[in-house]
């Protein structure tokens, strides 16, 4: 029996050995691919405004007017899904009072181009300085990247925030936020294969096609796995990665210290996180439940594609239902799910603000395409490229806020992140940072570069709050 115990120590000794100290797999090359058959060779960036026909308009009325509903349980609140009542408010707005002419004119209130690359026409706001403004300060290129079920939208309330000189700072970021390929503006692929390293790919192109040989990169939702894979292949391009959804790293030594952790949460996660490594607690109950889609859009993207792009009202309750758990997961034991008109009050966003993030797929008929991604992500191919597993070495800051989906403390994440510098932990907020906390999400954003600019630069040149 001794025998025996001493050979299974030995063999796990040897194991966490091998994983602990073996060399990192070498990076994978991700060749340049046409994406599109009908792609035009053009290189040029062309100013881009959304511009609605009216056609579109008057349709999307008419199919809202003929909206039906079934009647919702009693006392269940949001816990089957998206309570057809409030949905039923929630349309009658969107067909008399929400103005899109108006919306429209907000959306274009920021610089929007389009660019062709692989194939793609690729979207992007990008915001510079104003020329006229006299400032030595440095400009820092940023990369802002949105996931699903977002777009652009989600970043209109950091965008001032962002593009203000800070005096405090002897940089100011010049910002490039672009709409996903086959979301929103952006082209989707026509053919398969199309995953968050060859997002990555275009992504890096797009900046340098702008002049930007080195930039810093901001991502959640995909735009974290997207930023993710981005800093780990192009590492030479990415200065440093601000991530408000920091991936679980895949390897065994993570999953050990998740399970020690589960048990003792107190040894790896920040009091205020403890509850969400509990393996009984709400969080993986939460997780399970609001899983569903996930498996859906990884297998069948095209199928429920189908009927989201031919129903404006079920297209809404898809998205605006993944905007109220998502921020907080209480919201689903709200009768309005957090959707009342009183509910808004004291938020950073209106129903307006939600409805143009719904319009943006409706206009662009892209909801099948932007679904495609998950399938494209959890398939053999990309599991082959063992990205997860590989280092990502250039200087990160993480940031987790209490009512995020996810949650991986701070040395777990070190175990890909190789050179973190710190993980924030946000006082509030859930999924949609940006759109929701733009305050805090910028002034973490702006703390965050301060501390690689000075580990860059080796010195501290900038006293970073």
């Amino acid at each position: 029996m001794f025998k025996f115990t001493a050979i299974v120590i030995a063999l796990i000794s040897a194991t966490v050995f091998y994983v602990i100290f073996k060399e990192p797999p070498p990076l994978p090359q991700i060749p340049e691919v046409q994406w599109r058959d009908d792609a035009v060779q053009d290189t040029q960036l062309h100013p881009f405004s959304i511009n609605v026909s009216e056609k579109v308009l008057d349709s999307l009325k008419q199919q809202l007017k003929s909206t039906t509903y079934v009647a919702p349980l009693k006392n269940v609140n949001f816990t089957y899904g998206f309570d057809s009542n409030q949905l039923q408010k929630i349309i009658t707005y969107w067909e008399k009072n929400y103005q899109w002419r108006n919306r429209e004119k907000l959306l274009n209130s920021v610089p929007h181009y389009r660019t062709k690359i692989l194939g793609l026409n690729i979207h992007f706001i990008h915001i510079k300085q104003n020329p006229n403004t006299k400032t030595t300060k440095k400009v820092l290129p940023l990369l802002l990247l949105h996931g699903w079920p977002g777009s652009v939208k989600e970043f209109y309330s950091v965008f001032p925030l962002l593009s203000k000189v800070q005096e405090k700072y002897d940089f100011v970021f010049e910002i490039v936020a672009p709409s996903l390929p086959g979301y929103g503006f952006s082209d989707g692929a026509q053919y398969p294969g199309f995953g968050t390293a060859q997002i990555a790919q275009i992504s890096k192109l797009l900046m340098e096609r702008l002049g930007h040989k080195k930039f810093y990169v901001q991502g959640g939702d995909w735009g974290s796995l997207i930023g993710t894979d981005l800093a780990t292949l192009y590492p030479e391009s990415v200065i440093g990665f601000h991530n408000n959804m920091c991936p679980m790293p895949n390897n065994l030594k993570s999953y050990v210290q998740l399970f020690i952790g589960s048990f003792w949460p107190e040894l790896y996660a920040d009091k205020a996180f403890q509850h969400r490594l509990y393996p009984l607690s709400s969080t993986f109950s939460y997780l399970m439940t609001e899983s569903g889609y996930m498996h859906l859009q990884a297998t069948k993207p095209d199928t429920v594609g189908v009927a989201l792009s031919n129903s404006p009202a079920g297209l809404a309750a898809y998205i605006l239902e993944k905007f109220s758990t998502w921020m907080n997961y209480n919201y689903r034991d709200l009768p309005d799910g957090g959707f009342d008109p009183k509910s808004f009050e004291g938020r950073h966003y209106t129903l307006d603000d939600l409805l143009d993030n719904v319009m943006i797929y409706w206009t662009t008929n892209s909801i099948t395409t932007s679904m495609r991604l998950y399938s494209e992500n959890f398939n053999k191919e990309r599991r082959s490229m063992n990205l997860e597993s590989m280092p990502t070495v250039v200087p990160t800051v993480c940031a987790a806020y209490p009512y995020d989906l996810v949650y991986t403390p701070e040395a777990i994440l070190r175990n890909k992140f190789t050179n973190l510098l710190y993980l924030s932990h946000m006082p509030r907020g859930g999924h949609f940072a940006a759109f929701e906390e733009p305050q805090l999400f910028a002034q973490d954003l702006w703390k965050a570069v301060c501390n690689i600019e000075n580990l860059v630069h080796d010195k501290p040149r900038n006293k970073c709050q």
